[in-house]
């Protein structure tokens, strides 16, 4: 099992956005970002269509797979199948603290059980040859003290694993949606800045309320890594405005990647695919700029309507309109 690089620079798995025509769009915006898939379990990577819940454009490489589970042979296996596809890391969900993760006795809950994702993580790295990471919270319901974490973090690298993706927040198990969970418990970046300073062999991965290029960009003195989540998804140009200033390869105007998302688009609608898997993930490429109400306007009104094709992207586009 290989190391991990660290990313600077990554989008986080969020459910129901980062599938692969979201990753493919964000790749036309950041040539270097890590970009992870949407979470899936262990149980459908194993047993569900492979293709249809893994397979991915090549150009969205670097691309990581996060899986949920809390079975060390059926990790392994998931994890081995993963690898065979070519994603570049295994991730482990130990964050999510939906109900339905919580039935399948994986996400946030196994943060109350350290020597589990402990031998998980040891089976993960011996199943493959790509790296390995898990992404937690710093706390669990009334576990949110910084020995509490500081305690899971050093049992889990007993595995071996060295990256660390922290959501800044404490998770509730009961009494709060996913929604609520990832806006209402409040940030303490200062626990993920102390992790690091705690453990100067791991690399810490800060994930959570990232929305300001300045202020993201600041955190990388206190840690190894930035990881935006619906920032990213909302106001997607941010991931050129954050990648110029690390030097990575970004698109140069939001027009080129238009034309590139519209050939994407017709060769998926070639395949038996729809507009609207693709358009509905660029509603917010112009978010801020003038013209942007109407770019989201004519795509929410015509992404669904049958026979119409990528050419909307070209009538909807502010930047054609204003030349």
């Amino acid at each position: 099992m290989s190391a991990a690089p660290v990313a600077r620079l990554s989008v986080a798995p969020m459910m129901d956005w980062t599938d692969r025509h979201c990753r493919y769009f964000h790749r036309q915006l950041n040539g270097a970002a890590l970009l992870y898939t949407e979470m899936v379990t262990t149980g459908a990577v194993i047993h569900g269509d492979r293709d249809h819940l893994l397979g991915f454009d090549p150009a969205e490489h670097p691309v990581a797979l996060q899986v949920g589970g809390s079975e060390p042979d059926e990790l392994a296996q998931a994890g081995r199948i993963g690898a065979g596809y070519g994603y570049d890391e295994i991730n482990l969900n130990v964050g999510c603290p939906s109900e339905r993760v919580q039935k399948g006795s994986f996400g946030a809950c196994l943060m109350k059980e350290p020597e589990l994702v402990r031998d998980c993580m040891a089976a993960l790295r011996e199943a493959v040859d790509v790296p390995v990471t898990v992404k937690t919270r710093i706390g669990v319901d009334e576990q949110d003290s910084f020995h509490f974490l500081q305690d899971f973090v050093a049992t889990v690298a007993e595995s071996g694993v060295r990256t660390f993706i922290i959501h800044a927040r404490k998770a509730w198990l009961k009494g709060l949606s996913p929604k609520q969970n990832r806006e209402i418990p409040p940030l303490a970046y200062a626990r993920v800045h102390q992790l690091r300073e705690a453990f100067p062999g791991l690399r810490f991965i800060l994930n959570g309320g990232l929305r300001e290029v300045d202020s993201a960009l600041a955190e990388l003195a206190h840690v190894d890594g930035i990881m935006l989540g619906r920032a990213a998804y909302q106001h997607p140009w941010i991931l050129v405005e954050l990648g110029d200033r690390l030097g990575q390869p970004v698109a140069d105007s939001r027009s080129s990647v238009i034309e590139a998302m519209a050939d994407y688009a017709a060769d998926h609608i070639a395949r038996g695919g729809r507009l609207q898997q693709v358009a509905r993930h660029m509603l917010g490429l112009f978010h801020g700029c003038p013209g942007a109400r109407r770019w989201r306007q004519i795509l929410s009104q015509n992404m669904h309507r049958p026979g119409v094709g990528p050419e909307l992207f070209f009538h909807a586009c502010p930047e054609r309109a204003a030349a």
